[in-house]
């Protein structure tokens, strides 16, 4: 049962656009899956209240820095858990990432995101002291369609020495059309462009949370 945290000390990045689009994506590929709402923004909640259709998998309020200690028995039926994290570095930020298997650093293709990352990378590299196992990747979100700008911020986040997911996430209407709905792309337009690259995104972490359990097996 992997836990995976969503975090950035940036906001606007579409940490929660992601997630809940992740989550979906894994959702409909058969698994159980737990979505934790840890921004006490509470935005997931949002998204998920808005829903008129049948939920794909429930979505609870934890912002709490207790949430490493709770998680384990709120995950125990899920085949995947995912936390949404708050938008800033705090006990909480701290308390998913000592939950989670694996941190997921949506950065949007922008010198102001790569910047700003170096506050949630010396973060999982503060948590990894007690937790070695926690792997960290970035993930390029809201790219611009049709420029070269994604791949330019994969090379500027090579400093930080993270790998960096080869699946980016581009700025696409489909996105905010979907949470309007409760949705994610791949429900409203399971064809579309949005939807291919959730999936791709989903595929490639899942081929990473293998190679990680095999790691530590």
């Amino acid at each position: 049962m992997p836990v995976l945290a969503c975090l950035n000390q940036k906001g606007g990045v579409g940490k929660t656009t992601l997630c809940t689009n992740l989550a979906t994506a894994l959702a409909v590929s058969g698994k159980k899956v737990l979505l934790i709402d840890a921004d006490r923004q509470g935005s997931a909640l949002d998204w998920s209240a808005a829903r008129k259709a049948d939920p794909l998998f429930p979505v609870v309020g934890l912002p709490k820095d207790t949430l490493h200690r709770e998680v384990a028995v709120l995950a125990a039926p899920y085949d995947w858990v995912l936390i949404d994290g708050p938008p800033r570095v705090s006990t909480v930020a701290k308390s998913a990432l000592a939950a989670s298997d694996i941190v997921i650093i949506p950065v949007q293709p922008s010198p102001y995101d790569v910047w700003a990352a170096k506050e949630i990378v010396d973060l999982v590299t503060e948590v990894r002291v007690i937790k070695a196992s926690l792997i960290a990747l970035f993930a390029v979100n809201r790219k611009i369609v049709g420029t070269a700008i994604g791949r330019d911020v994969a090379e500027a986040l090579a400093a930080y020495d993270l790998p960096v997911f080869k699946a980016a996430v581009s700025q696409r209407v489909g996105f905010a059309e979907s949470a309007a709905l409760g949705q994610a792309v791949i429900e409203t337009d399971p064809q579309g462009q949005a939807a291919s690259e959730i999936r791709a995104l989903a595929a490639e972490l899942v081929i990473h949370v293998a190679d990680h359990l095999e790691r530590v097996a």
